[in-house]
């Protein structure tokens, strides 16, 4: 049986009319017997009514909590003459598929040993600008959240500088294939998994699939 009292003060107040339920009868039988049991059938109708007959409103429906977004999953990519590669591209969506990703594309600027010594880098850094620009519009036309930076023109450099300012949960290298990449010869991959304690995706990219410009 549900109990009708909710609270102390509830209790309270049933007492007070409890005692006004029987002054009233007691009166009405003063006036007559009739009157009496006229007041005591009506009191005991809406007494009754107040205690079993009221329905508990009901308590709109609690809404189950919004679910948490999902954690961002951070990819740095660093790559520069096969930065607008479909392979590299390809393996971006697929990486970033059903998840929220934030891809930061690092190219190191390439120059010359004399003109690097020259400080003469304003047409590499140009260059490498320009690649860069349409790849990041490629991934952003493909959804993917991306941004790029020019970098150190030492690769391992460039994702030392990298590390130090954007936090990510992995690495993406992409190359030329063996005895097409600079990169390769100089061991830039192997040199990175033993630096770098982030797990490390090597991409190769084929000459002909590669940004033509």
């Amino acid at each position: 049986m549900r109990n009708p009292f909710r609270s102390e003060a509830d209790a309270f107040r049933f007492v007070w009319l409890t005692i006004g339920y029987f002054a009233l009868i007691v009166l009405g039988e003063a006036i007559s017997t009739w009157v009496g049991v006229s007041v005591f059938v009506v009191l005991t109708a809406g007494a009754l009514w107040v205690l079993f007959g009221r329905k508990t409103p009901k308590l709109p429906a609690s809404k189950a909590p919004a679910s948490a977004p999902p954690v961002e999953h951070r990819m740095l990519v660093v790559a520069n003459e096969t930065v607008g590669g479909m392979e590299l591209l390809a393996e971006i969506r697929t990486r970033a598929a059903g998840r929220s990703v934030t891809v930061l594309v690092v190219c190191p600027a390439l120059n010359s040993s004399l003109r690097h010594w020259a400080s003469d880098e304003d047409d590499a850094r140009a260059a490498t600008l320009e690649r860069l620009d349409r790849s990041i519009a490629a991934m952003r036309a493909a959804g993917v959240d991306a941004a790029g930076a020019v970098g150190d023109g030492d690769p391992i450099q460039a994702i030392d500088d990298a590390l130090r300012t954007f936090g990510p949960d992995e690495l993406l290298i992409s190359t030329y294939p063996a005895g097409r990449s600079h990169w390769l010869e100089r061991g830039v991959v192997e040199r990175a998994r033993r630096r770098f304690d982030l797990p490390l995706t090597h991409v190769v990219v084929d000459p002909d699939g590669a940004d033509p410009h």
